[in-house]
């Protein structure tokens, strides 16, 4: 009967743990799945995604100007 109690107490403790996982890290593994959703589907062009921003590879560096203050 022991074994029966601890092996069912060792099975509630790894649901709850699986649930507080879930919780927790809930919008990091809600765009994982998305992700591994989008890229399972065979119907999916990246091409056709109008959200993406579309930013150079190779930004141009801003001007900046340095001012040294020398103090005497």
């Amino acid at each position: 009967m022991g074994a029966i109690t601890g092996a069912v107490i060792a099975v509630v403790g790894v649901i709850l743990g699986w649930i507080t996982i879930e919780i927790a890290c809930k919008p990091c593994l809600e765009q994982g799945r998305q992700a591994i959703d989008r890229n399972l589907n065979p119907d999916y062009d990246p091409d056709d995604d109008n959200n993406t921003v579309r930013a150079p590879l190779n930004p141009a560096p801003a001007a900046t100007t340095t001012t040294v203050k020398i103090v005497s």
